[in-house]
Protein backbone atom coordinates (compact mmCIF):
# COMPACT_ATOMS: atom_id res chain seq x y z
CA UNK A 1 0.00 0.00 0.00
CA UNK A 2 1.42 3.38 -1.01
CA UNK A 3 1.83 6.19 1.49
CA UNK A 4 -0.93 8.20 -0.25
CA UNK A 5 -3.37 5.28 -0.14
CA UNK A 6 -2.54 4.57 3.51
CA UNK A 7 -3.00 8.22 4.46
CA UNK A 8 -6.34 8.39 2.68
CA UNK A 9 -7.51 5.15 4.26
CA UNK A 10 -6.86 6.54 7.75
CA UNK A 11 -8.50 9.86 6.86
CA UNK A 12 -11.61 8.12 5.53
CA UNK A 13 -11.76 6.06 8.74
CA UNK A 14 -11.90 9.33 10.68
CA UNK A 15 -14.47 10.79 8.31
CA UNK A 16 -16.77 7.77 8.53
CA UNK A 17 -16.71 8.24 12.29
CA UNK A 18 -18.79 11.38 11.69
CA UNK A 19 -21.68 9.43 10.14
CA UNK A 20 -23.65 9.30 13.43
CA UNK A 21 -24.12 13.08 13.17
CA UNK A 22 -26.44 12.24 10.27
CA UNK A 23 -28.03 14.77 7.93
CA UNK A 24 -27.48 17.83 10.06
CA UNK A 25 -29.32 20.79 8.59
CA UNK A 26 -28.17 24.31 9.42
CA UNK A 27 -25.42 26.66 8.29
CA UNK A 28 -23.86 27.75 11.58
CA UNK A 29 -21.04 25.19 11.89
CA UNK A 30 -20.14 25.49 8.19
CA UNK A 31 -20.00 29.28 8.35
CA UNK A 32 -17.74 29.13 11.40
CA UNK A 33 -15.43 26.62 9.74
CA UNK A 34 -15.28 28.51 6.46
CA UNK A 35 -14.37 31.71 8.30
CA UNK A 36 -11.44 29.99 10.03
CA UNK A 37 -10.12 28.86 6.62
CA UNK A 38 -10.39 32.32 5.09
CA UNK A 39 -13.64 31.64 3.22
CA UNK A 40 -12.28 29.33 0.50
CA UNK A 41 -15.70 29.26 -1.20
CA UNK A 42 -15.31 32.94 -2.09
CA UNK A 43 -12.23 32.47 -4.28
CA UNK A 44 -13.88 31.06 -7.42
CA UNK A 45 -17.07 31.44 -9.39
CA UNK A 46 -19.87 29.03 -8.50
CA UNK A 47 -22.83 27.39 -10.18
CA UNK A 48 -25.24 26.08 -7.52
CA UNK A 49 -27.74 23.37 -8.48
CA UNK A 50 -30.64 22.07 -6.38
CA UNK A 51 -33.53 19.74 -7.18
CA UNK A 52 -34.94 16.35 -6.28
CA UNK A 53 -34.00 14.54 -9.48
CA UNK A 54 -31.72 15.55 -12.32
CA UNK A 55 -29.39 17.81 -10.38
CA UNK A 56 -26.41 15.46 -10.61
CA UNK A 57 -26.82 14.96 -14.36
CA UNK A 58 -27.30 18.71 -14.85
CA UNK A 59 -24.14 19.40 -12.86
CA UNK A 60 -22.21 16.87 -14.93
CA UNK A 61 -23.41 18.48 -18.15
CA UNK A 62 -22.54 21.97 -16.95
CA UNK A 63 -19.08 20.85 -15.87
CA UNK A 64 -18.52 19.31 -19.31
CA UNK A 65 -19.68 22.57 -20.91
CA UNK A 66 -17.26 24.59 -18.78
CA UNK A 67 -14.34 22.34 -19.71
CA UNK A 68 -15.29 22.59 -23.39
CA UNK A 69 -15.07 26.35 -22.95
CA UNK A 70 -11.52 25.92 -21.64
CA UNK A 71 -12.28 26.69 -17.99
CA UNK A 72 -10.57 24.95 -15.10
CA UNK A 73 -13.38 23.24 -13.26
CA UNK A 74 -14.33 21.83 -9.90
CA UNK A 75 -17.35 19.56 -9.45
CA UNK A 76 -18.85 18.62 -6.10
CA UNK A 77 -21.61 15.99 -5.99
CA UNK A 78 -22.94 13.37 -3.60
CA UNK A 79 -23.16 10.55 -2.78
CA UNK A 80 -20.36 8.58 -4.47
CA UNK A 81 -20.88 5.47 -6.59
CA UNK A 82 -17.66 3.59 -5.90
CA UNK A 83 -14.96 5.83 -4.38
CA UNK A 84 -15.31 8.85 -2.14
CA UNK A 85 -12.94 10.80 -4.42
CA UNK A 86 -15.71 10.89 -7.06
CA UNK A 87 -17.44 13.55 -4.96
CA UNK A 88 -14.67 16.10 -5.57
CA UNK A 89 -13.53 16.37 -9.20
CA UNK A 90 -10.96 18.65 -10.77
CA UNK A 91 -11.11 19.13 -14.53
CA UNK A 92 -13.41 16.13 -14.80
CA UNK A 93 -11.28 13.65 -12.83
CA UNK A 94 -11.64 12.53 -9.19
CA UNK A 95 -9.24 14.33 -6.87
CA UNK A 96 -5.92 12.57 -6.27
CA UNK A 97 -5.60 10.49 -3.10
CA UNK A 98 -2.90 12.65 -1.49
CA UNK A 99 -4.76 15.89 -2.16
CA UNK A 100 -8.02 14.37 -0.90
CA UNK A 101 -6.38 13.15 2.32
CA UNK A 102 -4.96 16.63 2.91
CA UNK A 103 -8.18 18.60 2.50
CA UNK A 104 -10.25 16.07 4.43
CA UNK A 105 -7.75 16.12 7.30
CA UNK A 106 -7.84 19.92 7.45
CA UNK A 107 -11.66 19.87 7.54
CA UNK A 108 -11.75 17.08 10.13
CA UNK A 109 -9.36 18.96 12.40
CA UNK A 110 -11.59 22.04 12.53
CA UNK A 111 -12.97 22.61 16.04
CA UNK A 112 -16.53 22.89 14.72
CA UNK A 113 -16.81 19.06 14.71
CA UNK A 114 -18.49 19.07 11.34
CA UNK A 115 -20.79 16.26 10.17
CA UNK A 116 -19.79 13.80 7.41
CA UNK A 117 -21.40 15.91 4.69
CA UNK A 118 -20.14 19.19 6.13
CA UNK A 119 -16.57 17.84 6.18
CA UNK A 120 -16.92 16.71 2.57
CA UNK A 121 -18.29 20.10 1.53
CA UNK A 122 -15.57 22.08 3.25
CA UNK A 123 -12.94 19.75 1.80
CA UNK A 124 -14.32 20.41 -1.68
CA UNK A 125 -14.09 24.18 -1.16
CA UNK A 126 -10.50 23.82 0.06
CA UNK A 127 -9.60 21.63 -2.91
CA UNK A 128 -11.13 24.02 -5.43
CA UNK A 129 -9.33 26.98 -3.86
CA UNK A 130 -5.99 25.17 -3.87
CA UNK A 131 -6.46 24.13 -7.51
CA UNK A 132 -7.39 27.70 -8.51
CA UNK A 133 -10.46 26.56 -10.43
CA UNK A 134 -12.23 29.09 -12.61
CA UNK A 135 -15.64 27.75 -11.67
CA UNK A 136 -17.01 25.17 -9.25
CA UNK A 137 -20.25 23.38 -10.01
CA UNK A 138 -21.78 22.59 -6.62
CA UNK A 139 -24.67 20.17 -6.18
CA UNK A 140 -26.93 20.72 -3.19
CA UNK A 141 -26.96 17.69 -0.90
CA UNK A 142 -30.36 17.88 0.80
CA UNK A 143 -33.01 20.55 0.29
CA UNK A 144 -31.27 23.89 -0.16
CA UNK A 145 -32.09 26.45 2.51
CA UNK A 146 -30.21 24.66 5.30
CA UNK A 147 -27.87 22.53 3.20
CA UNK A 148 -24.17 22.88 3.96
CA UNK A 149 -23.45 24.03 0.40
CA UNK A 150 -25.68 27.08 0.92
CA UNK A 151 -22.87 28.98 2.64
CA UNK A 152 -21.67 29.94 -0.85
CA UNK A 153 -21.90 33.59 -1.87
CA UNK A 154 -24.21 34.68 -4.68
CA UNK A 155 -23.31 32.28 -7.48
CA UNK A 156 -22.73 33.16 -11.10
CA UNK A 157 -25.54 30.76 -12.04
CA UNK A 158 -28.06 28.60 -10.18
CA UNK A 159 -30.83 26.14 -10.95
CA UNK A 160 -33.56 24.02 -9.45
CA UNK A 161 -34.08 21.03 -11.73
CA UNK A 162 -37.15 19.01 -10.73
CA UNK A 163 -39.25 18.74 -7.57
CA UNK A 164 -40.46 15.34 -6.44
CA UNK A 165 -41.33 13.66 -3.15
CA UNK A 166 -38.15 12.59 -1.37
CA UNK A 167 -36.66 13.13 2.09
CA UNK A 168 -40.13 14.12 3.27
CA UNK A 169 -39.10 13.67 6.91
CA UNK A 170 -36.65 16.57 6.47
CA UNK A 171 -38.21 18.72 3.75
CA UNK A 172 -41.99 18.37 4.07
CA UNK A 173 -44.60 16.01 2.71
CA UNK A 174 -45.83 18.03 -0.28
CA UNK A 175 -44.18 19.24 -3.47
CA UNK A 176 -44.85 22.84 -2.47
CA UNK A 177 -43.16 22.38 0.92
CA UNK A 178 -40.15 20.72 -0.70
CA UNK A 179 -39.98 23.45 -3.33
CA UNK A 180 -39.81 26.14 -0.66
CA UNK A 181 -36.84 24.42 0.96
CA UNK A 182 -35.00 24.08 -2.34
CA UNK A 183 -35.75 27.69 -3.22
CA UNK A 184 -33.71 28.62 -0.16
CA UNK A 185 -30.62 28.76 -2.41
CA UNK A 186 -31.98 32.12 -3.68
CA UNK A 187 -29.68 35.09 -3.13
CA UNK A 188 -30.29 38.83 -3.77
CA UNK A 189 -29.92 39.66 -7.45
CA UNK A 190 -29.79 36.01 -8.54
CA UNK A 191 -31.97 34.64 -11.33
CA UNK A 192 -32.56 30.91 -10.83
CA UNK A 193 -33.05 28.63 -13.83
CA UNK A 194 -35.97 26.24 -13.31
CA UNK A 195 -36.61 22.81 -14.74
CA UNK A 196 -40.09 21.44 -15.51
CA UNK A 197 -42.55 21.81 -12.64
CA UNK A 198 -46.28 22.34 -11.97
CA UNK A 199 -47.60 25.92 -11.63
CA UNK A 200 -48.15 25.73 -7.85
CA UNK A 201 -44.59 24.49 -7.32
CA UNK A 202 -43.23 27.29 -9.53
CA UNK A 203 -45.31 29.81 -7.58
CA UNK A 204 -43.86 28.57 -4.27
CA UNK A 205 -40.31 28.94 -5.58
CA UNK A 206 -41.08 32.38 -7.00
CA UNK A 207 -42.44 33.58 -3.66
CA UNK A 208 -39.31 32.52 -1.79
CA UNK A 209 -37.03 34.00 -4.46
CA UNK A 210 -38.85 37.32 -4.53
CA UNK A 211 -38.72 37.58 -0.74
CA UNK A 212 -34.92 37.87 -0.90
CA UNK A 213 -34.69 39.93 -4.08
CA UNK A 214 -34.13 37.04 -6.52
CA UNK A 215 -36.01 36.02 -9.66
CA UNK A 216 -36.57 32.84 -11.67
CA UNK A 217 -36.61 31.87 -15.34
CA UNK A 218 -37.91 28.57 -16.68
CA UNK A 219 -35.63 26.74 -19.09
CA UNK A 220 -38.81 25.99 -21.06
CA UNK A 221 -40.00 29.54 -21.66
CA UNK A 222 -38.02 29.89 -24.87
CA UNK A 223 -36.95 27.74 -27.81
CA UNK A 224 -33.64 25.96 -27.29
CA UNK A 225 -31.78 24.13 -30.02
CA UNK A 226 -30.29 21.81 -27.38
CA UNK A 227 -33.65 20.06 -27.14
CA UNK A 228 -33.10 18.62 -30.61
CA UNK A 229 -29.31 18.22 -30.47
CA UNK A 230 -27.26 15.28 -29.24
CA UNK A 231 -27.39 14.60 -25.50
CA UNK A 232 -24.69 12.32 -24.16
CA UNK A 233 -26.86 10.73 -21.45
CA UNK A 234 -29.65 8.29 -22.29
CA UNK A 235 -33.32 8.86 -21.52
CA UNK A 236 -35.84 11.46 -22.62
CA UNK A 237 -35.66 13.14 -19.19
CA UNK A 238 -32.04 14.05 -19.93
CA UNK A 239 -33.27 16.44 -22.62
CA UNK A 240 -34.92 18.46 -19.85
CA UNK A 241 -31.68 18.42 -17.86
CA UNK A 242 -29.76 19.48 -20.97
CA UNK A 243 -32.01 22.51 -21.40
CA UNK A 244 -31.29 23.60 -17.84
CA UNK A 245 -27.55 22.94 -18.22
CA UNK A 246 -27.45 24.84 -21.52
CA UNK A 247 -29.01 27.93 -19.96
CA UNK A 248 -26.58 27.70 -17.06
CA UNK A 249 -23.74 27.30 -19.55
CA UNK A 250 -24.67 30.55 -21.26
CA UNK A 251 -24.73 32.27 -17.88
CA UNK A 252 -21.19 31.21 -17.04
CA UNK A 253 -20.04 32.61 -20.39
CA UNK A 254 -19.81 29.44 -22.47
CA UNK A 255 -20.14 29.69 -26.23
CA UNK A 256 -22.82 27.88 -28.21
CA UNK A 257 -20.10 25.52 -29.47
CA UNK A 258 -18.98 24.66 -25.93
CA UNK A 259 -22.56 24.13 -24.81
CA UNK A 260 -23.27 21.71 -27.67
CA UNK A 261 -19.97 19.90 -27.16
CA UNK A 262 -20.37 19.58 -23.40
CA UNK A 263 -23.94 18.30 -23.59
CA UNK A 264 -23.02 15.81 -26.32
CA UNK A 265 -19.93 14.38 -24.61
CA UNK A 266 -20.91 14.38 -20.95
CA UNK A 267 -20.26 11.15 -19.04
CA UNK A 268 -22.12 10.48 -15.79
CA UNK A 269 -21.85 6.87 -14.54
CA UNK A 270 -24.80 5.06 -13.03
CA UNK A 271 -27.47 6.96 -14.94
CA UNK A 272 -29.01 4.68 -17.58
CA UNK A 273 -25.49 3.30 -18.00
CA UNK A 274 -25.06 0.16 -20.10
CA UNK A 275 -22.35 -2.33 -19.18
CA UNK A 276 -22.92 -5.31 -21.47
CA UNK A 277 -26.40 -6.67 -20.76
CA UNK A 278 -26.65 -4.67 -17.53
CA UNK A 279 -28.44 -1.32 -17.27
CA UNK A 280 -27.52 0.65 -14.15
CA UNK A 281 -29.65 3.58 -13.03
CA UNK A 282 -29.60 5.40 -9.70
CA UNK A 283 -33.36 6.04 -9.61
CA UNK A 284 -34.16 6.28 -5.89
CA UNK A 285 -37.70 7.68 -5.74
CA UNK A 286 -40.95 7.21 -7.70
CA UNK A 287 -40.26 10.13 -10.04
CA UNK A 288 -36.87 8.69 -10.95
CA UNK A 289 -38.35 5.21 -11.32
CA UNK A 290 -40.97 6.54 -13.75
CA UNK A 291 -38.22 8.04 -15.92
CA UNK A 292 -36.36 4.73 -15.88
CA UNK A 293 -39.51 2.83 -16.86
CA UNK A 294 -40.03 5.12 -19.85
CA UNK A 295 -36.46 4.55 -20.96
CA UNK A 296 -36.58 0.76 -20.60
CA UNK A 297 -39.84 0.60 -22.51
CA UNK A 298 -38.29 2.68 -25.28
CA UNK A 299 -35.70 -0.10 -25.65
CA UNK A 300 -38.52 -2.59 -26.23
CA UNK A 301 -37.45 -5.72 -24.29
CA UNK A 302 -40.23 -8.14 -23.29
CA UNK A 303 -40.60 -8.80 -19.55
CA UNK A 304 -39.74 -12.45 -20.20
CA UNK A 305 -36.31 -11.33 -21.38
CA UNK A 306 -35.71 -8.76 -18.64
CA UNK A 307 -34.39 -9.11 -15.08
CA UNK A 308 -34.80 -6.58 -12.28
CA UNK A 309 -32.30 -6.25 -9.43
CA UNK A 310 -33.86 -3.93 -6.86
CA UNK A 311 -32.90 -2.69 -3.42
CA UNK A 312 -33.65 0.48 -1.47
CA UNK A 313 -33.05 2.30 1.77
CA UNK A 314 -35.80 1.94 4.37
CA UNK A 315 -36.67 5.64 4.39
CA UNK A 316 -37.30 5.73 0.64
CA UNK A 317 -40.77 5.39 -0.86
CA UNK A 318 -39.83 2.06 -2.41
CA UNK A 319 -43.30 0.50 -2.67
CA UNK A 320 -44.57 2.78 -5.46
CA UNK A 321 -41.16 2.47 -7.09
CA UNK A 322 -41.49 -1.29 -7.13
CA UNK A 323 -45.05 -1.05 -8.45
CA UNK A 324 -43.69 0.88 -11.44
CA UNK A 325 -40.63 -1.29 -12.03
CA UNK A 326 -41.89 -4.82 -11.38
CA UNK A 327 -43.94 -5.11 -14.61
CA UNK A 328 -40.76 -4.55 -16.63
CA UNK A 329 -39.31 -7.93 -15.67
CA UNK A 330 -40.47 -11.48 -15.07
CA UNK A 331 -37.23 -12.28 -13.25
CA UNK A 332 -36.94 -10.19 -10.06
CA UNK A 333 -34.17 -10.34 -7.46
CA UNK A 334 -34.29 -8.21 -4.31
CA UNK A 335 -31.19 -7.15 -2.41
CA UNK A 336 -30.22 -5.21 0.70
CA UNK A 337 -27.84 -2.43 -0.38
CA UNK A 338 -24.67 -1.99 1.65
CA UNK A 339 -25.26 1.07 3.79
CA UNK A 340 -22.91 2.69 6.30
CA UNK A 341 -25.39 5.35 7.36
CA UNK A 342 -29.07 4.43 7.06
CA UNK A 343 -31.23 1.30 7.43
CA UNK A 344 -32.18 -0.63 4.30
CA UNK A 345 -35.57 -1.94 3.24
CA UNK A 346 -36.17 -5.64 3.84
CA UNK A 347 -35.89 -7.57 0.53
CA UNK A 348 -38.35 -10.15 1.87
CA UNK A 349 -41.07 -7.51 1.99
CA UNK A 350 -40.39 -6.69 -1.66
CA UNK A 351 -40.62 -10.36 -2.60
CA UNK A 352 -43.91 -10.70 -0.74
CA UNK A 353 -45.38 -7.69 -2.56
CA UNK A 354 -44.23 -8.25 -6.14
CA UNK A 355 -42.94 -11.81 -6.35
CA UNK A 356 -39.43 -12.94 -7.11
CA UNK A 357 -36.52 -14.07 -4.97
CA UNK A 358 -34.26 -12.61 -2.31
CA UNK A 359 -30.65 -12.44 -3.43
CA UNK A 360 -27.43 -12.67 -1.47
CA UNK A 361 -24.41 -10.72 -2.69
CA UNK A 362 -24.54 -8.38 -5.64
CA UNK A 363 -22.07 -10.61 -7.50
CA UNK A 364 -24.33 -13.63 -7.06
CA UNK A 365 -27.40 -11.66 -8.14
CA UNK A 366 -25.69 -10.31 -11.26
CA UNK A 367 -24.70 -13.83 -12.24
CA UNK A 368 -28.11 -15.31 -11.41
CA UNK A 369 -30.09 -12.80 -13.45
CA UNK A 370 -31.44 -14.58 -16.51
CA UNK A 371 -32.56 -11.67 -18.68
CA UNK A 372 -30.99 -10.40 -21.85
CA UNK A 373 -31.41 -7.00 -20.16
CA UNK A 374 -30.69 -6.74 -16.44
CA UNK A 375 -31.93 -3.53 -14.81
CA UNK A 376 -30.14 -2.63 -11.55
CA UNK A 377 -31.83 0.18 -9.63
CA UNK A 378 -33.59 1.39 -6.48
CA UNK A 379 -30.60 2.86 -4.65
CA UNK A 380 -27.41 4.56 -5.75
CA UNK A 381 -25.65 2.35 -3.19
CA UNK A 382 -26.77 -0.80 -5.01
CA UNK A 383 -25.86 0.70 -8.38
CA UNK A 384 -22.40 1.61 -7.14
CA UNK A 385 -21.85 -1.89 -5.79
CA UNK A 386 -22.94 -3.41 -9.08
CA UNK A 387 -20.72 -1.07 -11.09
CA UNK A 388 -17.67 -1.84 -8.96
CA UNK A 389 -18.36 -5.56 -9.26
CA UNK A 390 -18.88 -5.54 -13.04
CA UNK A 391 -15.85 -3.36 -13.80
CA UNK A 392 -13.52 -4.60 -11.06
CA UNK A 393 -13.26 -1.14 -9.51
CA UNK A 394 -11.98 -0.31 -6.02
CA UNK A 395 -14.75 0.49 -3.56
CA UNK A 396 -14.96 2.75 -0.54
CA UNK A 397 -17.82 2.05 1.88
CA UNK A 398 -21.05 3.54 0.46
CA UNK A 399 -22.65 6.40 2.37
CA UNK A 400 -26.02 7.90 1.43
CA UNK A 401 -25.07 11.32 2.80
Amino acid sequence: MSDAVAALSETLRRLYGRIPLGMRLGLGPMREACSRFGYPERHFAIAHVAGTNGKGSTCAMLEAIARAEGLRTGLYTSPHLCRFAERIRLDGAPIADDALAEVLTRALDDPAELSFFEVATLAAFLAFHAAAVDIAIVEVGLGGRLDATNVVPTPRAAAITRIALDHTDFLGDSLVDIAREKAGIAKPGLDIVLGPMPPDVRAAIDAVAQSVGATTTSAFERDDATASSTVGLSGSHQIDNARVASMLGARIGASDRAIREGVAHVHWPGRNERIGRYLLDAAHNPDGAASLVRYVRSLGPAPERTSLLFGALADKDWRPMLALLAPLASDRIYLAPQSAARPVADPRSMRDIAGGVVGGTIADALNAASGDLVVVTGSILLVGDARATLLGLPRDPPVAL
